[in-house]
């Protein structure tokens, strides 16, 4: 396909997606099983071209005075790729199979079209009701952490520590151009293409023997604070494909009793796959549903060293990774999230020992499921809880880490802008008795 052809292709797919709230990964997925003569290659270059119009969809929209989707492909092609009027011009030619050419208004707009002015909810391309929360939550700072958010992310690696150290992966992948995070001291950071994508590293050797994970720089710095110990008991208990999970059993040197698990057992699929691959060990317990569904985990009551919440959230932190996300949230999510994050504390709050630890984790930006999760906790366990101060929790970090994360009442934020990393918050509180 040439580049204009998968500009038809894009308008198309985010046309799909805008008419039926669609998931963008459900949508491309359709319409490349319903044109099987686009290769992987066009595939991939469709994708590209669909994510960057969902970051920038609010202001490509703004600058082209249209919310079509051709409009917002336009647009996304200006603010995304920094692509000229010529440029476009002859992405959208009218021949063959590129879209029709442009008009003159469209022009004149791609020339001249600006953000001054634009609202907050435009410039920073999110959802207007989510402002308030990102404004208690980044403050002055959030224009310029909502168009960081709007950028691509990286492509990070997890080095394994049980297979050997970061070095060994480095050289293994030195033509890929990896070089070390800037936080995560196991981290691998691989440029991605001028199209956003990012080397096929899940086919290469060192992957199929357990050598590294596709995983960001903030979910390893989230795993590292929690701070897991040789010898403790630990509980991941929104274990979910198992990310963290590997990375608390490499922490530990697998000489700890670790048990993963999550409310929804389709969730934990991938799990024993990526244990046996990386050679972490932990036990996996998966519920069954039905009338009789047991509490797989009733046997721990009151006896768990760390209990590591991974909690079910907006994801607003991520929407560099999945920028649909954000344009299909609606304020009854919100409360849905509440609940359950209230239920999975709940249950870590039983789970854990006298003078243990809940480690809680979200890749949110929004306060109300981090600071005030954590707060409603402490509310409901009376005086069996405290918080662990921010210098506790960051005695693990790195240097530069602690300098550059937002500190909460209750935990730290990471933030695009500020670490570079996707937008995780974690906190810990203590059982006192």
């Amino acid at each position: 396909m040439t580049p204009a052809a998968r500009c038809a292709a894009a308008i198309e797919v985010l046309a799909d997606i805008i008419e039926r709230r669609r998931p963008a990964a459900d949508a491309l997925k359709d319409w490349g099983l319903a044109h099987r003569f686009a290769g992987s290659g066009d595939r991939a270059g469709i994708a590209s071209l669909v994510y960057d119009a969902l970051r920038r969809r609010a202001s490509a929209a703004w600058i082209m005075g249209a919310e079509t989707p051709r409009a917002i492909v336009i647009g996304s092609l200006r603010l995304q790729q920094g692509l000229a009027a010529p440029s476009i011009a002859a992405l959208f030619s009218g021949e063959g199979y590129a879209p029709a050419a442009l008009n003159a208004d469209e022009r004149s707009r791609i020339e001249t079209g600006t953000l001054d002015g634009a609202p907050p909810e435009i410039a920073g391309d999110a959802p207007a009701f989510v402002l308030p929360e990102l404004e208690a939550a980044l403050g002055d700072d959030l224009i310029p952490e909502l168009r960081a958010l709007a950028r691509r992310a990286p492509l990070d690696l997890r080095v394994n520590t049980l297979r050997g150290p970061r070095e060994t992966i480095q050289a293994a992948l030195e033509g890929y151009g990896a070089a070390p995070t800037p936080h995560a001291p196991h981290g691998l950071r691989v440029p991605v293409g001028a199209d956003g994508r990012g080397p096929a590293l899940h086919v290469e050797a060192e992957f199929l023997e357990g050598w590294y994970e596709i995983q960001d720089e903030g979910s390893q710095l989230a795993a590292l604070l929690a701070r897991a110990k040789p010898g403790e008991t630990i509980v991941d208990l929104c274990a979910g494909g198992g990310g963290k999970t590997l990375a608390l059993a490499a922490a530990t040197g697998n000489a700890g009793r670790l048990i993963a698990t999550d409310g929804d057992p389709r969730r934990l699929a991938p799990i024993h796959e990526r244990l046996r691959r990386s050679g972490a060990q932990a036990e996996v317990r998966t519920p069954r549903g039905g009338k009789q569904r047991a509490d797989v985990l009733a046997d721990l009551d009151g006896m768990v060293d760390r209990v590591v919440v991974d909690a079910p959230c907006t994801g607003s932190g991520t929407w560099r990774r999945n920028p649909d996300a954000k344009w299909r949230l609606r304020p009854g999510s919100l409360a849905t999230r509440h609940a359950e994050q209230a239920a999975v504390l709940d249950r870590a709050a039983a789970l854990v020992r006298p003078g243990g630890r809940i480690v809680y984790i979200t890749c949110s930006l929004f306060p109300s499921e981090n600071d005030a999760a954590i707060s409603a906790l402490l509310e409901r366990q009376g005086r069996r809880f405290a918080s662990v101060p921010n210098s506790d929790l960051l005695n693990a970090a790195p240097p530069a880490l602690s300098e550059a994360v937002r500190r909460t009442v209750h935990g730290i934020q990471m933030t695009p802008l500020r670490t570079g990393t996707d937008g995780f918050y974690v906190a810990a509180v203590e059982r006192l008795a």
